[in-house]
């Protein structure tokens, strides 16, 4: 099941694309919540590297992130599902410099209820065994406004509408659909990839048309304009290894983006 947690430590692991060890530090990076898996992963060199660093990883929904950046929350990095989010902390001078794209997410109609994971959108939307269809708070969670736009875009705003339950960030949508509280949702490609809900049911990537794009964007921030950590990770980040580890992980590189005509759906 998918949980929160607080990533905080040295890891044994080490790998290409690192920038090898500086002096001990602390670096905490709000990251949004469909990273959440593929953060942990490339991470590990990261931390081989960083011998004796504190590295903190906070997940969540990347409005609620920003808005707690804003509030004098102590991120150095943050690494948002939504370009927007980081351009209003750069326009608010909380970063040292403009966001950053790092990659494109893309949202999956997922159901651990195989049959319905391979439906097209509209019918799994109208389909009666679907009872709760879960998706993130668009108030706050890109993937959540997403995730409307798309239904919105097909007329399905008012077949969905009884059915919504919201997830405060798309991970917790995730477990909704796992955990058979929902039947069926809109939530981030990255997740269904992930080890913890790889192989349960199937899902249906949708067309990146139907909504506007999931440009993730990292900004530093101001507080840590002087820490080396929060530069070497970005440069780590954005080093060849990692960006590919990105691809594997369900997320589209910026100059790889194309759009689709139609839903692509997985193969069991």
């Amino acid at each position: 099941m998918l949980s929160r947690r607080h990533v905080i430590g040295v890891s044994a692991l080490c790998g290409a694309g690192v920038v090898r060890a500086q002096a001990a530090g602390r670096l905490t990076i709000a990251a949004a919540s469909d990273l959440r898996f593929a953060l942990d992963e490339a991470l590990q060199p990261f931390r081989a590297a960083q011998r004796g660093a504190s590295i903190d990883v906070v997940y969540g929904a990347s409005g609620k992130l920003a808005t707690q950046l804003r509030n004098g929350a102590p991120f150095d990095v943050f690494l948002s599902a939504d370009i927007a989010l980081a351009r209003e902390l750069d326009d608010a001078g909380l970063a040292t410099d403009g966001p950053r794209v790092y990659a494109i997410g893309r949202l999956a109609a997922w159901s651990t209820h195989a049959e319905l994971g391979r439906l097209p959108l509209a019918a799994l939307v109208r389909d009666s065994r679907v009872k709760r269809f879960a998706i993130a708070n668009p108030e706050h969670a890109p993937y959540g406004q997403r995730a409307m736009q798309a239904l919105q875009s097909q007329g399905l705003q008012g077949d969905v509408q009884p059915k919504l339950v919201l997830g405060d960030n798309v991970s917790q949508a995730a477990t909704f659909i796992e955990t058979g509280a929902a039947q069926a949702g809109l939530i981030a490609h990255s997740l269904v990839l992930s080890p913890a809900l790889a192989g349960k049911g199937a899902w249906t990537l949708i067309p990146e048309a139907w909504h506007a794009a999931l440009e993730q964007a990292l900004v530093i921030t101001r507080r840590a304009a002087d820490n080396p950590l929060a530069a070497a990770f970005v440069r780590h980040l954005e080093a060849p290894p990692t960006r590919e580890l990105l691809r594997r992980n369900g997320f589209a590189l910026p100059e790889q983006v194309r759009r689709e005509p139609s839903d692509s759906v997985n193969k069991p």
